[in-house]
C-alpha cells in the first residue's frame, strides 16, 4: 500500500530554515514527480515545488523562489524552506505524480495520484 508521510514541521520563528520531509513506502519514486503544495488557512491548496528525477528539474512558485530549495534522495523528498516568513504558515502537503513520456512538472492537483496528510508549519515569533 503506497504511503506518503511528511515530518519536520511545527512552529517556527520567522527567518526560520526548516526542512521538511517527505518519505514513500509501498512506491518507488524514481516513477513520480513529486510536489509539496500548502494550504494557508483561508486560502485554497496551492503548488509550492515540483521536482522530476533530478535536481535539475525544479520549478518553483514565485513566492517561495530563492528561499525555498527541494530536493529528493532514494525515496524521501526534501523541502528546504529558508527565511520563513508569516505568510509561509500553511499545512504542507506533498504529492506523487506518476512519470509518462512528456510528463512534466505540473500543479494540476488532479493529476497526482498519491498525498501525504499533510503537516502543519506555523511561521509566529
Amino acid at each position: 500500500q503506497a504511503r506518503l508521510m511528511e515530518s519536520g514541521g511545527g512552529l517556527v520563528q520567522p527567518g526560520g530554515s526548516p526542512r521538511l520531509s517527505c518519505a514513500a513506502s509501498g512506491i518507488d519514486l524514481n516513477y513520480y514527480i513529486m510536489s509539496w503544495f500548502r494550504r494557508a488557512p483561508g486560502k485554497e491548496r496551492e503548488g509550492v515545488s515540483c521536482i522530476g528525477r533530478n535536481d535539475a528539474t525544479a520549478a518553483y512558485a514565485d513566492s517561495v523562489k530563492g528561499r525555498f530549495t527541494t530536493s529528493r534522495d532514494k525515496n524521501t523528498v526534501y523541502l528546504q524552506m529558508n527565511s520563513l516568513k508569516p505568510e509561509d504558515t500553511a499545512i504542507y502537503y506533498c504529492a506523487a505524480l506518476p512519470i509518462f513520456p512528456g510528463s512534466t512538472c505540473t500543479w494540476d492537483e488532479q493529476e497526482y495520484e498519491f498525498w501525504g496528510q499533510g503537516i502543519p508549519v506555523t511561521v509566529s515569533s
